[in-house]
């Protein structure tokens, strides 16, 4: 299995289309926010990780995904993967990051300890 993309959204939603065929409708991509309150502030932004599965493959695997922030954990998450070979799925990763200051957090996403897809998270100062 491999990870396709993996993104921080606001909304997500998954519809049938004529062949059979499914589209996976992404609102709200980005890859920072204000701040929702004055420091310290603990957020949970959505995290989708879409993922492929080969015809050739056992169907089966874990995904995790490492928030980190200057190089240290401070999150983490592990879930199976069930895809049919062939096929492909999302899963959405949610953790409560706290932040002291304003920076970056950065998710390393991979799957049975594999190559890493990092994607990073600003966190702003507040608007207003």
């Amino acid at each position: 299995m491999h990870i396709l993309a993996a993104l921080f959204i606001d909304g997500i939603d998954v519809r049938q289309v004529p062949g059979p065929s499914t589209r996976i409708d992404l609102t709200g991509v980005g890859f920072s926010a204000p701040a929702p309150a004055a420091l310290p502030v603990t957020i949970e932004p959505h995290l989708v990780v879409i993922v492929h599965c080969p015809p050739d493959h056992r169907g089966t695997a874990a995904l995790e995904v490492v928030y980190r922030r200057d190089g240290e954990q401070v999150a983490r998450n592990v879930q199976p993967l069930e895809v049919e070979p062939g096929r492909f799925t999302y899963r959405l990763v949610r953790a409560e990051l706290t932040f002291e200051a304003f920076g970056t957090v950065e998710a390393h996403c991979r799957i049975d300890l594999g190559p890493a897809t990092v994607v990073p998270f600003t966190l702003l100062p507040p608007v207003g």
